[in-house]
């Protein structure tokens, strides 16, 4: 097991020039294009190209935070923008997203700490369905790479945790842990599987109340995609 523990390190969150060390001041900065060419050159700055050795060496990758406005910190959101670069994480020479991806065949899990009660992510709760606020990450980063998500590990009303109920947390967490290349992963749907067209709309007809994957339209009611991921 590898750890990155971005607070100890003083990750720096911020995509800029620094990240690639030979880049000429006096070209315009074109992050994609830029981080591409450093990417496939080994011209990363040292602190992200040991972050995608990691990457590149792991089965199973964890993230472990709390949500902060209903995201990840910061921190966390800059190492996700400087480490998964064009030509790493995404690039026209590797299959499509949404279900190959550059990263396919890692399992992926978030382990999250929430302050808020978990009946306000309950169905009809203030905040909506955790699987909602979840999606950009779950959807957006680990299944556009090709890693497949997990149902996530979460603590809920955690300002405040009796030594009783935290102990039952580490059992539950430990257990999660114990099934994490045996649990069946988050269904979404693949972008090559039929359900989306060359420009990536929706195919007319495809998935119903039957289709027990998950993802953007062509979509399952909300009421039917709400009750499959509790």
């Amino acid at each position: 097991m590898q750890v990155s523990d971005l607070y100890a390190a003083n990750w720096k969150a911020a995509v800029d020039a620094d990240d690639f060390p030979e880049h000429c001041p006096d070209r315009r900065l074109d992050v994609l294009g830029v981080s591409g060419e450093a990417t496939l050159t080994g011209r990363l700055s040292p602190d992200i190209a040991s972050e995608q050795e990691k990457l590149r060496w792991s089965d199973a990758v964890i993230l472990q935070f709390p949500m902060w406005w209903f995201s990840v910190p910061a921190m966390l959101k800059g190492w996700i923008d400087r480490v998964f670069t064009f030509e790493f994480a995404h690039r026209p020479t590797v299959p499509p997203p949404y279900g190959a991806g550059a990263l396919a065949g890692r399992r992926a899990l978030l382990s999250v700490t929430i302050g808020a009660r978990e009946s306000a992510f309950s169905d009809r709760g203030i905040h909506g369905p955790l699987t909602d606020v979840l999606f950009p990450i779950q959807h957006g980063l680990f299944w556009f790479t090709g890693m497949s998500p997990l149902e996530p590990f979460t603590v809920y009303d955690s300002l405040d945790v009796p030594e009783e109920r935290f102990a039952a947390a580490k059992r539950d967490y430990g257990r999660q842990l114990d099934g994490l290349f045996t649990e069946k992963p988050v269904a979404f749907r693949s972008l090559v599987g039929g359900d989306y067209g060359h420009d990536m709309p929706a195919v007319a007809g495809r998935g119903d109340a039957r289709d027990e994957r998950l993802g953007p339209a062509p979509p399952l009611s909300r009421r039917s995609a709400r009750r499959r991921c509790r």
